[in-house]
């Protein structure tokens, strides 16, 4: 399915009235993770701004020992103080990398803004070396803009 496709389906799933804000991001997660073969691990992490850290939302794909990550640890750690995307192409050539598993082999995260603060990101692991494109991000940036709408 090409994301210009499952951009209709995120924004229904945002809307679904009878579902709680978690069920939606989970069902988001499932969506994203079934529907691109490269997104091995979708979860989403949300910052606590007073103790400077992130804490695990929902997520499918390998479970995770990194339910807290400090501010500045890892990818996403350095998203939540760079405010910016961040696309890892090869985890093994990061020096600051929390490795989840072996087998992730690239990383893609997106902030997510909600009245321009960075309230907590979207994080993807693929099992495939380099496969996250300009569109991963232009997408993935529209996926955290529709759920910016549920705050």
């Amino acid at each position: 399915m090409t994301f210009q496709e499952l951009q209709p389906k995120v924004t229904q799933i945002t809307l679904h009235t009878s579902l709680s804000r978690d069920e939606k991001l989970l069902n988001i997660c499932q969506l994203l993770s079934e529907s691109i073969p490269y997104y091995n691990w979708v979860g989403f992490y949300f910052a606590n701004h007073d103790s400077k850290t992130l804490h695990l939302g929902p997520y499918v794909g390998a479970e995770t020992d990194h339910i807290v990550i400090p501010f500045g640890k890892g990818i996403c750690g350095q998203v939540a103080e760079s405010n910016t995307n961040f696309v890892v192409p090869d985890v093994s050539a990061q020096d600051n990398y929390i490795a989840c598993s072996f087998t992730v082999k690239s990383e893609i995260v997106v902030p997510l803004f909600v009245d321009g603060k960075n309230i907590g990101q979207i994080d993807i692991d693929s099992h495939v070396v380099n496969p996250f494109t300009a569109k991963d991000e232009r997408f993935l940036e529209f996926v955290c803009a529709e759920i910016a709408n549920l705050y």
